[in-house]
């Protein structure tokens, strides 16, 4: 068997998996989110923080709780890092220096797992369970709450869904954060972890607490490796999109990434939520046919990207290429050319950044495709409750353009879009583009933060537009010649990644509060029926316009130029 046949091979697999899970998967979510009633467990844990989850919120008080928690994960992320040496467990390692700490909560409280750090030489067990793998499971479960709360705004008030408390909500509630919250962690994100951990270690990734020790190598000496939670970390980091990886070749390390099995498995796990929220959403606004639309133009997205990137790194421009079968080069032999590609797209897609390879080894036009994957705001299918918020505000600005279009106000799921909806919509897709473009203006303009380019021209600029984009669309994947462990990179970075994942998020609550309080609008012929393919089609077309138009004098200065040049 080739290598293209097996790469295609994969992705029909995991395609078919995927979609065996759909509809179970959104049916129980959408489940969860309308139930009124609680399990024993989450009574405690409600007591335990004060919290009353039958209260109903409006968007600002779902705000205010959103913004409180992440606060307080940041806070207790950076001094858990910070009194490291002085904790058990610690192997050995020192406490982690201020600029690093505030690094590393920013990224891992905003889901975006970037690391400027050797996992296995600065964090120690308690480190990476008791504060990042936390952090994996709580930030996602933000992330769905988010999205959660805007989809109710969309079903409200003609929907009869209830709140946690079983009443029924009245305009403009959007539920309550914290039921939310406990609820997308203990019966969502627990379970599908559980799960997903004990296949991985059954397929050879490794599970414990053991210390440091010493292994020895092919060419003599020897080599130190240390042991850790790995299996369970890697199931929730794939499952919640985070990325963060236990060791720094993150899904490349055979230790959590062992074989081609568990590489097709992570893949999955990366999907698996994103995909399956469409359905949810479908559910909870009473027309799964809506959900069929998004998740269409996801699918769209997601098969033109990877096919482009099988394509483009499957290219045979010489003999090194036709022996190898593609361009290897930064890639694992267990994975090859066809599973390394699929990753890429699925991890760049979506907001988890792990890696089976390093992208900034994959052929210019290639490393230019992961990068356009994360400048479309990582909405095919995005992560974990952002790749659906993110969908929906980008259906709120093809309905508008619609409407432009034959002269009609614009109107989707029954709410009017209007001047106040729209200023909204536009306020969330322009923030993270002037984070990441202002962002590497000053690092390419300032003398000090270049030097951390290995490499100069076109690539040199690639690895801190890759770092900017990432940051600020939470992601966490890297160019892997970039030396981000310095004071501008690891503030500035965390800075991009706080602005990137919270500032929209006002916005998305602001216009899910908006949704909430206007009165259904009856359907009428002249009403466009955004569950059909015209509209699928429309809303594909506005997402890569957009972006392009945005993007495209930065991509022509980076990828596009190294690309053309090889």
């Amino acid at each position: 068997m080739g290598p293209v046949t097996a790469g295609v091979l994969q992705l029909l697999a995991l395609m078919g998996a995927l979609a065996l899970c759909y509809v179970p998967l959104g049916n129980y979510m959408a489940k969860v989110y309308s139930s009124d009633k609680h399990w024993r467990v989450e009574k405690w844990i409600y007591k335990g923080i004060g919290a009353n989850p039958d209260t109903e919120m409006r968007w600002p008080a779902y705000l205010r709780g959103v913004l409180a928690f992440s606060a307080a994960g940041v806070l207790f992320l950076y001094l858990l890092q910070r009194i490291q040496g002085s904790l058990p467990g610690s192997l050995g390692f020192a406490s982690i220096d201020a600029d690093q700490a505030f690094n590393t909560a920013a990224s891992f409280v905003t889901n975006t797992n970037w690391q400027s750090y050797y996992g296995e030489q600065a964090m120690g067990h308690v480190v990476q369970t008791a504060g990042l793998a936390v952090q994996n499971f709580v930030s996602a479960a933000v992330g769905i709450a988010v999205a959660v709360a805007l989809v109710r705004g969309f079903a409200l008030p003609h929907s009869r869904l209830r709140s946690s408390g079983g009443t029924p909500m009245r305009t403009g509630e959007l539920g309550n954060f914290w039921s939310d919250l406990v609820r997308g962690t203990i019966r969502i994100l627990v379970p599908l972890a559980a799960v997903a951990a004990v296949v991985l270690v059954a397929c050879g990734a490794i599970q414990n607490f053991s210390g440091i020790h010493e292994v020895g190598q092919f060419m003599g000496g020897s080599q130190q490796w240390n042991g850790g939670a790995v299996a369970s970390q890697e199931a929730i980091k794939e499952l919640g999109t985070n990325g963060g990886g236990y060791f720094n070749a993150n899904s490349a390390h055979p230790f959590e990434n062992p074989t081609p099995f568990t590489n097709l498995f992570e893949i999955f796990l990366i999907l698996l939520i994103p995909f399956a929220l469409t359905r949810t959403f479908g559910v909870m606004v009473g027309s799964v046919k809506q959900g069929y639309a998004i998740l269409a133009a996801m699918a769209t997205i997601w098969l033109g990207f990877t096919a482009l990137m099988m394509w483009t790194e499957f290219a045979h421009h010489g003999p090194a290429f036709q022996i190898a079968g593609g361009a290897m080069e930064g890639k694992e032999t267990r994975f090859g050319v066809g599973g390394s590609s699929i990753f890429a797209v699925a991890t760049t897609l979506t907001s988890t950044g792990a890696v089976d390879s390093f992208h900034s080894s994959f052929t210019g036009l290639g490393g230019g495709i992961t990068m356009l994957s994360m400048m479309l705001g990582e909405i095919a299918p995005g992560g974990t409750g952002s790749g659906l918020y993110g969908m929906l505000i980008m259906a709120v600005i093809a309905v508008f353009i619609a409407g432009l279009m034959v002269g009609r106000t614009p109107e989707y799921l029954g709410k009017k879009i209007g001047s106040r909806e729209i200023k909204l919509a536009a306020c969330y897709i322009l923030i993270t583009p002037a984070l990441v473009l202002v962002f590497t203006a000053l690092a390419m303009a300032l003398p000090t933060p270049a030097n951390s380019m290995t490499n100069s021209g076109a690539h040199g600029f690639s690895e801190i537009l890759y770092a900017y984009t990432s940051a600020a669309n939470n992601n966490g994947s890297a160019f892997a010649g970039l030396n981000a462990d310095t004071q501008w990179f690891n503030s500035t970075l965390g800075l991009a990644m706080l602005l990137g994942r919270f500032l929209p998020m006002v916005f998305v609550l602001a216009l899910a509060g908006s949704l909430g309080e206007q009165k259904p609008i009856p359907v009428t012929a002249g009403t466009l029926r955004t569950e059909k393919p015209l509209f699928t089609g429309l809303l594909v077309g506005a997402i890569l316009i957009i972006t392009g138009l945005t993007y495209f004098p930065a991509l022509a200065l980076g990828p596009l130029a190294e690309g053309l040049a090889s």
